[in-house]
């Protein structure tokens, strides 16, 4: 792949719970990206767990040091195109993966998951984390 990452909720999640396999994977990475919908399913989770101001904290201090990207034009243009052809396969996914996607192949990056229904997704670069 491209070593242009873009990292989804679970990825972050493993990174948080300091899994081997993904701090060497983001040790070989050349650049790191957080899309901004990640960011929010974060903040979800952490707001409705046991223990929020540590979990929001944690968020937070991970949002400083990493780049996230948002959506603009050029995002929802992408966001319609997949999800038109996910309709066309009769394949749908969750929306919050579907602007993940768009702004994965937005910007080039590949994205480090661990959901398999990004293969449904074509012209995705993609790697299970």
């Amino acid at each position: 792949m491209n070593g242009r990452y873009l990292l989804d909720t679970n990825v972050v999640i493993a990174l948080f719970a300091g899994e081997p396999k993904v701090l060497e994977r983001l040790k070989q990475a050349k650049e790191v990206f957080v899309p901004c919908i990640v960011l929010g399913e974060l903040y979800f989770g952490a707001y409705k767990s046991s223990s929020p101001e540590k979990n929001l904290a944690r968020i937070d201090e991970f949002a400083m040091n990493v780049s996230v990207l948002g959506c603009d034009i050029d995002t929802a243009r992408v966001y319609g195109l997949i999800k038109q052809e996910l309709k066309k396969k009769g394949r749908p996914i969750p929306e919050n993966d579907l602007w993940i996607a768009a702004i994965a192949r937005q910007y080039n990056l590949t994205l480090a998951t661990r959901d398999i229904h990004f293969q449904e997704i074509s012209e995705l670069l993609k790697e299970v984390w």
